[in-house]
């Protein structure tokens, strides 16, 4: 992006903006028009609409004869009006095309690395919708970080919320060639939270089709919403009403829990977390025990279940338990011992 001053030749001011420039110009045209104005009404006494109408033809370079015969002092002040205003109307048209031409021209070619950004995408997050939700997602989705794209019907919408320079697509996101664009067939996960049940089951009907290996998160607004969106091919489905109820009704009933869980999830908490780690083949942890693995005593972290390949969920696993490729464990600890437990380098490739 060009600064300001760069591209201005008079240099009105260290850090002026071209918008600044564009009414220094129109001041100055209208003080202009002002005195060119006075000045035929002063020295050859004409009326007031004779003398605008002839610093209009002058100052427009129309070339029209004269309201009327103008004398010596006349001829002198037309030469002085259209060598200071001919230059400023001149300028005053290239602020405002300039001001244009870059504007278009900054747009386009922003697009263009947005849109080569989000075709570069692979195994990523599509978020449809940047509502309230679709904001909590994102932020949440940011602090990982995890590679996203946010489809939005509503511009304004994103430019309003979005500080963070996310990658967005200003489109319908029930639309299959916004999906595409979005990169669905190389997406890892979609997340379908329009404001709709109706739009978010044709969204989830559409990229269920464009990619069969898509997992699909839909939110649903109404009661037998959730199982309209299965059937349309939702991986899981969530209420936020529904949950919202039941995380109120915790904090009545077991608040101490609840301040537990929201210390363990949350993504601000710096004191410790709940994650899960994915067990890839060639890992140092594939194959062993739970007590060989140690990781209480090397990191501080404690399993608390461990997810199978097949699907099943074993709660407080025994030390005996192996674990194997595919399994995917469920800890609590400290953030800096879990990412060190995420580290590749460390723990498989």
């Amino acid at each position: 992006m060009l600064h300001s001053q760069k591209w201005n030749p008079f240099r009105l001011g260290h850090r002026s903006s071209p918008a600044a420039h564009l009414r220094y110009a129109i001041c100055g045209l209208v003080i202009i028009f002002l005195a060119g104005t006075m000045g035929y009404r002063l020295i050859e006494g004409w009326s007031f609409l004779d003398s605008f109408y002839m610093t209009v033809i002058t100052l427009t370079t129309v070339g029209y004869n004269e309201v009327q015969q103008i004398d010596v002092k006349g001829k002198i002040f037309t030469i002085l009006l259209i060598i200071t205003g001919v230059g400023t109307v001149a300028y005053l048209v290239g602020i405002f095309s300039r001001i244009i031409i870059e504007g278009e021209l900054r747009e386009i070619l922003g697009r263009r690395r947005l849109e080569k950004k989000i075709q570069k995408m692979k195994d990523h997050y599509i978020i449809c919708g940047f509502g309230r939700i679709g904001k909590v997602i994102c932020l949440e989705l940011s602090t990982r970080p995890l590679p996203f794209v946010v489809i939005e019907k509503n511009l304004e919408t994103i430019e309003k919320n979005d500080k963070k320079d996310y990658l967005y697509l200003n489109g319908d996101a029930a639309l299959e060639e916004t999906l595409l664009e979005a990169g669905v067939k190389k997406a890892k996960g979609l997340v379908a939270c329009a404001s709709s049940d109706a739009d978010n089951l044709y969204i989830t009907l559409i990229a269920r089709e464009l990619n069969n290996n898509l997992f699909i998160l839909s939110r649903s607004e109404t009661e037998g919403g959730d199982r309209k969106l299965l059937w349309a091919g939702a991986n899981k489905v969530v209420s936020p009403h529904h949950i919202g109820g039941v995380r109120m009704a915790q904090a009545i009933l077991r608040p101490n829990v609840l301040d537990f869980i929201e210390i363990a999830t949350g993504s601000q908490s710096i004191e410790l977390q709940i994650e899960e780690i994915l067990i890839k083949e060639g890992s140092p942890l594939a194959g062993v025990t739970i007590q060989m693995c140690d990781l209480r005593q090397q990191l501080g972290i404690i399993i608390i279940a461990v997810k199978k390949s097949s699907g099943s969920m074993v709660f407080d696993p025994s030390p005996e338990n192996a674990i194997e490729p595919g399994d995917v464990l469920i800890v609590v600890g400290e953030k800096e011992n879990l990412i060190k437990l995420q580290d590749k380098s460390v723990f498989g490739s």
